[in-house]
């Protein structure tokens, strides 16, 4: 089996790989589907390959604001691996594909064993816990058009390449503002030619510029991704050996 699309399985020691290989089921996600639910028992992990997921909290009028976003370099379920088995966030697949599942007691039981593979999750953990608490500094302190820079982003990052299938209305719902100032912000990036969009395609013409336009909390990020998981293994490089 070929897990290399993801960063944490493509880190497996050969024992690890052994006893885990013939638990992982390769899983597609559609667009707009649930990976898991607010507030109930998570059943499995997911390895995305390259699809994309986001983590968000879903208020009691229906709002909704994203708090990271997980692809290639990750695991949906940390829970699992924290004690809490479930969340009050949900996980909403935003870019189709696919990737692993792992049945959460199989996660469990390798976990508990205190290998390589469980350093690592801890590791990710942490990683994610990073994300989370940029997102919401940079929520609180930064400009739309910098919030958007910073999606975009960390999104490429997460699924490879340079284009990503996304309207602006949910891009707007992940950034919790209204559609307007995402369009407003997305027009005039096109007009200083970092990006291209047209019919919910997005395409990054100029990675280097909107690098330069975003804020700090990107590169934040994506830093302690590479302390923490090494270069090859963050978001930005290849999950392969």
């Amino acid at each position: 089996m070929q897990l290399e699309g993801n960063a944490l399985l493509a880190f497996l020691s050969p024992d690890e790989r052994e006893r885990l290989e013939p638990e992982l089921h390769e899983k597609h996600f559609a667009l707009g589907e649930y990976v898991y639910q607010p507030g109930a028992r998570m059943q499995a992990a997911f390895f995305p390959r390259n699809c994309l997921v986001s983590i968000l909290y879903v208020l009691a009028d229906g709002t909704s604001t994203e708090m990271a976003l997980v692809g290639r370099e990750g695991m949906i379920g940390v829970p699992l691996i924290m004690g809490g088995n479930s969340t009050p966030s949900c996980g909403l697949v935003q870019s189709a594909g696919s990737g692993w599942m792992l049945r959460a007691d199989v996660l469990q039981v390798e976990f508990a064993r205190r290998g390589p593979f469980s350093q690592r999750l801890l590791l990710y953990a942490q990683a994610l816990m990073t994300q989370f608490g940029q997102t919401a500094v940079c929520n609180r302190h930064h400009t739309l058009a910098q919030q958007l820079c910073r999606w975009l982003l960390l999104s490429l990052d997460r699924i490879g390449g340079h284009r990503l299938e996304m309207t602006q209305e949910l891009i707007a719902n992940m950034l919790g503002v209204r559609r307007g100032g995402v369009t407003e912000a997305a027009l005039r990036l096109q007009a200083d030619g970092l990006i291209r969009y047209s019919r919910g395609r997005i395409e990054v013409l100029d990675r280097a510029g909107l690098e330069h336009r975003c804020c700090e909390c990107y590169r934040a990020v994506r830093g302690e991704y590479e302390r923490l998981l090494g270069p090859s293994a963050g978001p930005t490089g290849s999950p392969s050996r």
